[in-house]
C-alpha cells in the first residue's frame, strides 16, 4: 500500500519519469510511504516505530487515518483531473523573496496549494495567492505561529487539508483529538479544543500525517547535514518547508516552489509579512544553508521550478 500515495501514473513529463536519470536517481527510492495511516498500525510496525519521538502515541490515534483520503496527498485527484493527466502543485514558502512578487495569481492558477506555519494569506493575496489545498506543520510550530503572528492576521491555519508532521507525541495526540472532536487529553495542549485551529466541521478525511519513515528519508538521503556530525545530531530534522517540498516532490508531477531560501537571501527580510527587515535566522535544528543548495540543484535538474528574482 506504500506506493499507491503517486499522483498520476500517466503523466509523461512527470517528476519520477526524470527523477531517475538526474543526479537525484541515486538518493530517491519510489516505494517510501509519504504518509501514515491506519494500516501501519501493526505489532511489527509499532515495535519498530517506537524508538521515534512521539511514536509511542501511534497505535492508539492512527487507527482513526482509515480512509484512502488519508493515505493519497492529492486525494481528489481522480475526480479533478479532467482528462489533464499531470498535477501541478505550487508550494509556498514564507520567504521574503515573495513581498512585491505579484505571483499571487500564479500561485492560485496550480492544481494543488501547499503551504506551511505562519502563511498570511489575508492582505498579501497579489504577492502569494489565496488559494490552500495543503497546509503543513508540527504543533510546535501551529502555536510558535499563532503566538508570534497573531498580531499581523493571522489566527490560524486555512480551511484545508491537513498534514502533520510527527515530531512528537503532541501532533498524535492533537491529531486524535481533531479527528473525534474532543478535547486533547495530555501534553502541552491539554484540554485544549482542535476546532479552535481546525475549525467546525473538521473531520478525520481532511487529516494526513507525514510517515516517520519518510522524515527519516528525507533527513539522511536529501538533507544529508554536516550538523549530524555535531553535538547538535539529536535535534537536527528538516524543516518544515523543505519536508512539504520534498513531499511534493514524491507525490505531484510538476511542481513550482515560490517563497523558499535562493542565493540572494540577505537581500529580502525573513518573511513576506515582516513589517519592517528582518534578517533570515540560523538555528542549529536546520539546515538552511543546505536545503537552499539543494532547491538550487532541483531546480537546475528540471525536477522543479524555483522562483527567484533573478
Amino acid at each position: 500500500y506504500s506506493c499507491v500515495i503517486r499522483s498520476s501514473q500517466n503523466c509523461p513529463d512527470g517528476i519520477r519519469s526524470r527523477i531517475k536519470e538526474s543526479e537525484f536517481g541515486p538518493q530517491f527510492l519510489e516505494h517510501i510511504p509519504v504518509l501514515q495511516w491506519a494500516q501501519h498500525v501493526t505489532q511489527e510496525q509499532h515495535q519498530r516505530l517506537k524508538r521515534y519521538p512521539g511514536a509511542h502515541a501511534l497505535v492508539d490515534t492512527l487507527t482513526v487515518l482509515n480512509s484512502s483520503a488519508n493515505w493519497k496527498m492529492l486525494d481528489d485527484w481522480e475526480s479533478r483531473k479532467n482528462k489533464l493527466e499531470c498535477s501541478h502543485c505550487a508550494v509556498v514558502g514564507n520567504g521574503g523573496i515573495l513581498k512585491g512578487s505579484k505571483k499571487g495569481k500564479e500561485i492560485d492558477g496550480h492544481d494543488y496549494v501547499f503551504r506551511t506555519n505562519g502563511a498570511v494569506i489575508k492582505g498579501f493575496e497579489e504577492d502569494v495567492g489565496s488559494r490552500t489545498t495543503h497546509y503543513t506543520f508540527s504543533t510546535n510550530t501551529l502555536m510558535n505561529s499563532m503566538r508570534s503572528y497573531g498580531g499581523i492576521g493571522y489566527s490560524g491555519p486555512p480551511e484545508t487539508r491537513y498534514v502533520f508532521l510527527p515530531d512528537h507525541d503532541r501532533d498524535y495526540l492533537l491529531m486524535k483529538a481533531a479527528s473525534t472532536h474532543t478535547f486533547v487529553v495530555k501534553g502541552p495542549e491539554r484540554g485544549k479544543d482542535p476546532t479552535r485551529y481546525f475549525g467546525k466541521d473538521v473531520s478525520a478525511a481532511k487529516l494526513k500525517m507525514y510517515h516517520p519513515d519518510f522524515i527519516r528519508y528525507l533527513r539522511n538521503r536529501f538533507l544529508r547535514s554536516k550538523i549530524l556530525n555535531s553535538q547538535f545530531r539529536s535535534i537536527y530534522r528538516p524543516s518544515t518547508g523543505a519536508a512539504m517540498l520534498l513531499a511534493a516532490l514524491h507525490t505531484c508531477d510538476q511542481v513550482s516552489a515560490y517563497g523558499f531560501m535562493t542565493p540572494d537571501y540577505s537581500k529580502y527580510s525573513d518573511h513576506y509579512y515582516d513589517k519592517s527587515y528582518r534578517q533570515v535566522g540560523f538555528y542549529a535544528n536546520h539546515d538552511m544553508r543546505m536545503e537552499m543548495t539543494v532547491w538550487q540543484k532541483l531546480h537546475k535538474a528540471g525536477l522543479i521550478t524555483l522562483y527567484m528574482r533573478n
